[in-house]
């Protein structure tokens, strides 16, 4: 199971570090496989639509799709949204993660994931964890209907159990 990651390279890579840092520590058990590992770009990368081309080729290959929400991601286009499209037209289950930690949809959130089925968990380990183990495979396991009730989110009880 990989997870494709879709961040502000400019102001957010610390939070995307910090991901890759819980996998690199032995001493925190969190699985992650980023896809952005599965490959890499050649010195071509400046050119939007080989480095398109690759993103592309990287989500074809995952089965969720994380957002980092920072407070500019929403408007960033030329890489963030068409990334988000992508993996909505791929149906690929999303977890969008709120770098200031609300624990479901707010302001920040990009227009483009809005009214769809995304669960929103804030910048913590746990939630990040639980959300990258079960979302893909609960989100599979919604209806259409189901799916058409938009943005989701882990209930109170749900992150007692995780000490948050």
């Amino acid at each position: 199971m990989s997870t494709y990651v879709v961040f502000d390279g400019d102001n957010d890579q610390w939070a995307y570090r910090y991901v890759r840092g819980w996998h690199a520590n032995p001493r925190i058990p969190f699985q992650f496989v980023d896809s952005h590992d599965l490959d890499n770009m050649t010195s071509r990368a400046q050119n939007e639509d080989y480095v398109k081309s690759k993103l592309r080729e990287r989500m074809r290959q995952s089965t969720a799709v994380m957002v980092l929400i920072g407070n500019s991601t929403k408007n960033l286009f030329r890489f963030v949204r068409w990334e988000l499209e992508l993996a909505l037209s791929l149906d690929l289950p999303i977890i969008a993660v709120n770098l200031n930690e609300s624990r479901v949809q707010d302001s920040l959130c990009p227009p483009i994931i809005r009214d769809h089925c995304v669960v929103h968990v804030p910048f913590k380990l746990k939630a990040i964890e639980h959300a990258i183990r079960h979302w893909p495979t609960e989100f599979q396991h919604l209806s259409r209907t189901e799916r058409a009730g938009g943005a989701r989110h882990y209930g109170t009880d749900q992150y007692r159990s995780w000490g948050l």
